[in-house]
């Protein structure tokens, strides 16, 4: 899994205690999951292509460089991706952003697509694909096929927390998408969820339970 990128990171480890925390509030979680989205795509645009440009400082003309954030698109999973996109456009205001919508059947585990929606000419952007938690893949799996069948050759996913089962089966199935995440965690339980985790992202982001 070389596309895998692990941030070991004291402050990642000092912010991931808290969340994980079951007495973590609403209001702390939001915060922290922005925070470490941030981190996470400055991380994951070290890569970025950089145009040159002249500009005029106070003092005098130069030549420096600067990114085109038309090239770029922030794609959020449905719901809890939402909480992931403030972090990202702190770092990048303009770049557009799309939508897609999945939620899990609680029988089979399977997701279930019900909302597509991406800027144009999203075959011409390379798309940062958000969700606070990488389980089973099968989201992330479904994002990705969806997004190369309309055209897009370079996708990174940005994750929070993820399981080895989900890792696995994204890294088989899409060799070509780098995939950033907060920490690899043990493994997912019989519902599911990933071990030790931090129970339901989108319920503790928007306070549903």
């Amino acid at each position: 899994m070389n596309q895998v990128i692990e941030l070991k990171h004291p402050l990642i480890e000092h912010k991931l205690s808290i969340l994980r925390s079951k007495h973590t509030s609403t209001k702390e979680f939001r915060e922290l999951i922005k925070e470490i989205s941030t981190i996470l795509c400055y991380e994951a645009m070290k890569d970025a292509q950089l145009d040159p440009i002249t500009i005029e400082t106070p003092i005098q003309k130069m030549e420096t460089h600067r990114l085109n954030e038309d090239k770029y698109a922030f794609i959020p999973i449905l719901r809890a991706g939402l909480g992931m996109l403030d972090g990202v456009l702190s770092i990048l205001p303009t770049v557009k952003v799309g939508h897609i919508g999945m939620y899990r059947n609680e029988k089979t585990f399977e997701p279930v697509n019900y909302f597509f929606k991406v800027p144009e000419g999203i075959e011409n952007r390379e798309v940062i694909l958000l969700d606070p938690m990488l389980a089973t893949g099968g989201s992330a799996d479904d994002a990705i096929t969806l997004l190369k069948e309309k055209g897009v050759k370079k996708i990174k996913f940005l994750c929070i927390i993820s399981a080895p089962e989900g890792l696995q089966k994204v890294t088989e199935k899409h060799p070509d998408v780098e995939i950033y995440t907060a920490c690899i965690d043990d493994h997912l339980n019989e519902n599911k969820y990933i071990v030790p985790g931090l129970g339901d992202a989108g319920d503790r982001i928007f306070g549903t339970k």
